[in-house]
């Protein structure tokens, strides 16, 4: 016999004698086995693999690399029937398993049983193949080697493994699964194979944080939420930001579905759903889900307030039912009832809110005022203290004291945080004819923004100093304005003002000009020019132009024209 052909003999026999009586759980356990079918996005079969059932409502553990880049995915079982894989329960790419749950078509299914012991070196176990036939012999084999994964076990068997058996189970004596079959790497493919502690695969799960798992990440079929309502949340609080609407929301449902006694899931969903649609039937569904929560809600008035901060939102987009539910009174008759169970700082700041939106300036004041003697108190809710002072036309003394609680919530140097205030505060400031005091607050904001500011900001400050009596300063920051945006015309006109209060009228007119290249029909230009030829003695030209800027429309120009052109 030559020596290629003890080889082949050899093998055979190897092969021959792995197999073995078949053991008495092997016909029902084979139930448990399944095939499996992934498809990509074309729905195209991705690959084909096996797979097997751990508990009776469909949950199933198969090998990773079958599903990556899978787009949906299907079982057939060991009857012939097919069944969808619903939802990706957990994975690990290292160790090539993954966990899922089968949409079942029955109450339950035929599952196999985990063995909660390690077996030894040299211990027994036996292949479970997929087979749509009665099982007349299994493929056995020995433990080799024993490894670990963590708490679990990484098995090296004396056992040879077909393509076709991968993720096939692994079964003891007493017919519990053991590991999950993986084929061999490296030299030796042929007499040994390895296998993957179920205990492990089963103890994949999704978490938190897991919508950001690269592996995952790969797989397109729907994941499901983690297994306790305070990860679930936190999982949605996550996603909802990366999610569409209509992808959030088939989420929401799931959690419902799982969580169907949480408040939360259907004051989210109630939320969702109005941003989804404001038609009367989403405003029905949406009380539906308030309803819900009441039902099951311990807070009642954290419903109640979130309810009316629905419908603050709704009404804030300029929205109108026919329902007097969706009103300002139901928003305000939500938050009352909010407020009459506990009066926390955040009801009252949204009741003032409805207030101010419905123009009723004297009651959101009072609101207002309440949550700035609270530990609510910051200067986002001074501001809007101010704002409502602003619009009920209070002195601008009481206005601006409110604006300097508000800029005191900040430490100098200020950051970027600070600025809107600053900026506010410097426009108040304005108002109130103290422009060299508005000059230092648009200062210390160009400081706080690290120098990183707009056109508008370079013109909100030359006006300020222009009051001020600052005319270089004013000059300056109108010629940034116009070097950051040099298509907006009233920025010409400011800096050709400047340079006529300083005397430099040939430069105004030089610098209109140059407007009037962007827009020829800008009436201000025109009228400005006008202004700067009467300055030089020019009363002639002056006219000319003023006749122009009346022609063009300009309602400012009349007054000159009756005193200099008749």
């Amino acid at each position: 016999m030559n020596k290629k052909a003890f080889i082949l003999l050899f093998l055979s026999l190897l092969i021959i004698n792995a197999y073995s009586q078949t053991p008495k759980w092997a016909d029902k356990a084979r139930k448990a086995v399944f095939s499996v079918v992934t498809y990509d996005g074309n729905d195209k079969i991705l690959n084909t693999g096996n797979g097997f059932f751990i508990s009776e409502d469909g949950v199933a553990i198969s090998d990773y690399a079958l599903f990556k880049n899978a787009q949906r995915a299907v079982i057939l079982t060991a009857e012939g029937e097919k069944m969808p894989i619903k939802a990706i329960l957990g994975a690990n790419d290292m160790y090539d398993v993954i966990k899922f749950k089968v949409d079942i078509t029955s109450k339950k299914v035929p599952s196999l049983t985990l063995s909660n012991a390690q077996l030894p070196e040299g211990g027994k176990l036996w292949l479970l193949p997929y087979s749509t036939q009665k099982v007349r012999s299994l493929l056995s084999g020995t433990v080799k080697e024993t490894d670990k994964i963590s708490d679990y076990s990484y098995y090296t068997l004396d056992l040879p493994l077909k393509e076709k058996m991968v993720s096939c189970p692994l079964m003891n004596e007493g017919g519990e699964v053991v590991a999950i079959a993986q084929k061999a790497s490296g030299q030796d493919t042929t007499t040994i194979c390895y296998g993957v502690d179920v205990r492990f695969a089963n103890s994949q799960s999704i978490t938190a944080l897991s919508y950001n798992d690269y592996s995952l990440k790969q797989i397109g079929i729907k994941k499901a939420l983690p297994d306790t309502e305070e990860q679930a949340l936190i999982f949605l609080y996550m996603v909802s930001s990366q999610l569409n609407a209509e992808e959030y929301a088939s989420l929401l449902d799931d959690f419902i579905e799982q969580y169907p006694n949480s408040a939360d899931g259907y004051l989210r969903r109630a939320s969702n759903r109005l941003v989804l649609s404001i038609e009367n039937e989403s405003l029905r569904q949406i009380e539906n889900d308030i309803q819900k929560a009441l039902q099951v809600a311990d807070s009642k008035d954290d419903v109640y307030y979130n309810l009316a901060k629905l419908k603050y939102s709704y009404l804030s987009s300029g929205a109108n039912s026919e329902s007097e539910k969706w009103s300002v009174e139901g928003a305000l008759a939500d938050i009352k009832q909010a407020i009459s169970i506990a009066e926390l700082p955040v009801y009252v700041q949204l009741e003032g809110d409805i207030h101010y939106l419905n123009k009723d300036f004297a009651s959101a004041l009072v609101s207002y005022k309440k949550v700035n003697t609270t530990n609510l108190c910051s200067a986002s809710t001074l501001f809007t203290e101010a704002k409502t002072l602003e619009m009920l036309e209070a002195p601008s003394e009481e206005i601006l004291a409110l604006m300097d609680s508000c800029v005191a919530q900040f430490t100098k140097p200020y950051s970027s945080d600070a600025a809107p205030y600053l900026i506010e505060r410097a426009r108040i400031r304005m108002q109130a004819k103290q422009a060299r005091n508005a000059v230092v607050d648009y200062d210390e904001c160009f400081n706080a923004m690290l120098g990183k500011v707009n056109d508008n900001f370079y013109n909100l400050r030359g006006q300020a100093c222009l009051e001020a009596k600052q005319y270089q300063r004013a000059i300056d920051d109108f010629s940034e304005a116009i070097e950051l945006n040099p298509n907006e015309l009233t920025y010409y006109s400011e800096l050709a003002y400047v340079n006529m209060r300083v005397g430099r009228n040939k430069e105004a007119i030089d610098i209109l000009n140059k407007s009037l290249t962007i827009d020829n029909q800008y009436a201000e230009s025109y009228r400005l020019i006008g202004v700067a030829h009467l300055q030089l003695k020019q009363n002639a030209a002056a006219c000319e132009y003023f006749n122009k800027a009346k022609e063009l429309g300009d309602p400012n120009v009349d007054a000159l024209i009756d005193k200099y052109c008749k």
